[in-house]
């Protein structure tokens, strides 16, 4: 694991979001350009390619390749789009695809990236469960030994509370 070099010269606090289509998202994006905004840094958008069941066939996994990167792609503009239309459009991005595990993936992002300073994840709405990465990530067995803190935005707030909170 680099060491976070994040202020040392040279360098840029980036705060990563992890992008797939849960509502839950856009608390995290909106939570992660307030904090940029107000401190000064980048966000880092994610998108996890997880292998599908046909893998043992290469035609039908290139073809599920470029259909998730053009998704990929698609949700970048969108929440680069959301973020202009809420008042941050002078936030920088950085978009990454990556193929894998969800969980090993991202903290490979976060290993590769000395950089990445905060990991922000959108708790879901649903009541029976916080969601599938940040029961993995920030509540799951690799939490204690995470590399860098983890913020947990509820998926139920407002951008006028997020605006008001970060």
């Amino acid at each position: 694991m680099k060491p976070r070099r994040s202020f040392e010269e040279g360098h840029r606090r980036k705060l990563l979001i992890v992008v797939d289509e849960s509502q839950e998202v856009e608390c995290a994006l909106y939570y992660a350009a307030c904090r940029v905004q107000r401190s000064s840094g980048s966000i880092v958008m994610l998108y996890v390619i997880e292998p599908g069941e046909l893998q043992h066939w290469a035609n039908v996994h290139q073809v599920q390749l470029e259909e998730e990167t053009a998704k990929a792609k698609a949700l970048f503009r969108l929440f680069r789009r959301k973020l202009s239309l809420a008042g941050f459009e002078n936030i920088e991005t950085e978009d990454v695809i990556r193929e894998g595990r969800l969980a090993e993936e991202t903290v490979k992002v976060i290993a590769e990236d000395e950089d990445i300073a905060l990991l922000v994840l959108g708790a879901s709405i649903a009541p029976q469960a916080p969601g599938p990465l940040v029961a993995s990530l920030a509540a799951g067995r690799a939490s204690g030994g995470f590399p860098v803190p983890v913020t947990v935005v509820p998926g139920q707030l407002s951008l006028a509370d997020i605006k008001a909170l970060a």
